[in-house]
């Protein structure tokens, strides 16, 4: 029986985060299903509504997911998740379509000053920069910079690897065993440079809304940095908060 209930901590808190600590030593993988309620509070020798407040604090932030008559599950990467609960631009009616993507350039490169700060990284450390453009409804309205530390995803950086999915967390999940869980965003209006200008068929200057993130592990591990430039002639930034 693991050691719980010393402290000041509540004790669903406490078992709150070991259930996260069995995530993310990756006890428990994505998409699969976990112990049940009343196996856990017989494990961990606490009462079922215990187990059941901390996990249900989980299914609110999107750890785990229940599933009527089946159980509940180790959240993983969809298109459902990725378009509602990482993606906010939507068009000007409100309405949210996930936008296709091409990625122009993929290279290993030494990490600037702002990547390693945002990345937690040793000065100098290699990168793997990727840059594409993403269409919605064919039209390009986004040019995406993307930052990675080299040593978790080198696969990427060996120049074969322009050929990416739409869907860059589920690739992350699947075949590096990096779960993105949430991310910290910065916005700000930029002028378009000649760089995003060429990309997105627009003039040099025109306003852009820039959105800086920073993609965290369920352990609060940046994993990713993206900045994402967004013609907002025909969409908007929407997010909503509960």
């Amino acid at each position: 029986m693991l050691e719980i209930g010393k402290g000041s901590i509540p004790l669903y808190m406490q078992i709150k985060e070991l259930l996260i600590s069995k995530i993310s030593k990756g006890e428990w993988s994505p998409g699969k299903i976990i112990p049940s309620e009343i196996q856990l509070a017989q494990e961990l020798g606490v009462s079922q509504g215990t187990v059941r407040k901390a996990i249900t604090e989980l299914v609110e932030n999107n750890v785990l997911i229940r599933k009527q008559g089946r159980g509940t599950f180790v959240s993983n990467h969809d298109t459902h998740r990725a378009l509602f609960h990482f993606f906010h631009i939507t068009d000007n009616e409100g309405h949210k379509v996930l936008p296709d993507s091409s990625a122009q350039r993929c290279r290993m490169k030494q990490a600037s000053r702002n990547e390693a700060s945002k990345l937690q990284l040793k000065a100098g450390a290699t990168v793997i920069r990727i840059e594409r453009v993403r269409k919605i409804a064919t039209i390009p309205t986004i040019v995406e910079t993307i930052t990675l530390p080299a040593k978790s995803f080198k696969e990427l950086g060996n120049g074969k690897a322009c050929n990416l999915p739409n869907m860059l967390y589920e690739l992350y999940e699947k075949k590096f065993g990096i779960t993105i869980h949430s991310a910290e965003e910065k916005l700000r209006a930029v002028a378009a440079s000649k760089h995003d200008a060429s990309a997105l068929n627009l003039e040099v200057g025109t306003p852009l809304l820039e959105i800086e993130r920073v993609a965290l592990t369920l352990d609060k591990i940046p994993v990713e940095l993206r900045i994402s430039r967004c013609n907002t002639r025909n969409h908007c930034y929407e997010n909503t908060f509960f």
